[in-house]
């Protein structure tokens, strides 16, 4: 009953995801918090995991689509998320070993994702100035904040990624989703191949996989659809509810924790 429930959820947590360049992961999370049905450790493998497939769909139905990418962007930006995603899973397990209580972890984790939804949600509202950088180390510098954040708080990418594409380097949010979908795989697989170095998989019911590899293709394909045809007004309209949606959310376990 747990993977079905698991499938039902990233199904559309990645469809809404791969829409709104969220990744899905920020819906995942604490929706498996809610569940409870695993530790925070497998539930940060678990979104990883559906986020890094469902990246792989998406971006590959974007390019059969004929959609134009920057590819200096995404090349740069992604590099600088595969080392922020290291050091984000580093920083995760250090956490793990120093608090030994997962719940302090959790709120960690918890309060750190509501800073990052507050900030997209303002952003997306009001008529904040944008950058128009373009100079490589900035490319770098975004890509490993938004890397180092999807590893350490088991999102994947989150609402960070769009909001500040959008902010450094004046993208349109249909272009920015697109952006922050290609840095999600690579973060995702940074942080995968961390664990596989590291921990092994040894620790997580790999049997889950059997319903959340699936369903995260399923949503790839729905949301990459569904992006195609949506205009940019709809495309942050969406992007603003599952803001608000994750906020309360993630508000609930954070009470529930307290």
């Amino acid at each position: 009953m747990i993977g079905i429930l698991y499938f039902i959820v990233i199904v559309l947590a990645n469809t809404v995801g791969a829409v709104s360049g969220m990744g899905g992961g920020v819906l995942i999370k604490p929706i498996f918090d809610f569940i409870g049905a695993h530790n925070v450790a497998s539930i940060s493998f678990y979104s990883a995991t559906a986020v890094f497939t469902m990246s792989i769909v998406s971006t590959s139905r974007q390019l059969m689509s004929g959609r134009k990418i920057n590819w200096q962007i995404v090349c740069w930006v992604s590099a600088g998320a595969i080392l922020g995603g290291i050091l984000g899973n580093v920083v995760f397990e250090t956490f793990l070993r120093w608090f030994g209580n997962e719940d302090s972890v959790q709120l960690i984790q918890i309060s750190l994702t509501v800073i990052t939804l507050v900030f997209a949600l303002l952003y997306t509202k009001y008529d904040w100035r944008n950058f128009h950088l373009t100079h490589v180390f900035w490319y770098l510098s975004c890509g490993f904040v938004l890397g180092f954040l999807a590893s350490l708080l088991g999102i994947g990418g989150g609402p960070i990624n769009v909001s500040l594409l959008m902010l450094l380097f004046s993208l349109p949010i249909k272009d920015a989703t697109i952006y922050s979908i290609c840095t999600i795989f690579f973060s995702q697989f940074a942080k995968l191949v961390m664990i596989a170095c590291s921990t092994g998989f040894g620790r997580y019911d790999l049997t889950m996989l059997w319903f959340i590899i699936p369903a995260a293709i399923v949503g790839g394909l729905l949301g990459a659809n569904l992006s195609n045809t949506l205009s940019s007004k709809k495309v942050t309209l969406i992007f603003q509810g599952v803001i608000i949606l994750v906020l309360l959310i993630n508000l609930y376990n954070a009470c529930q924790l307290l």
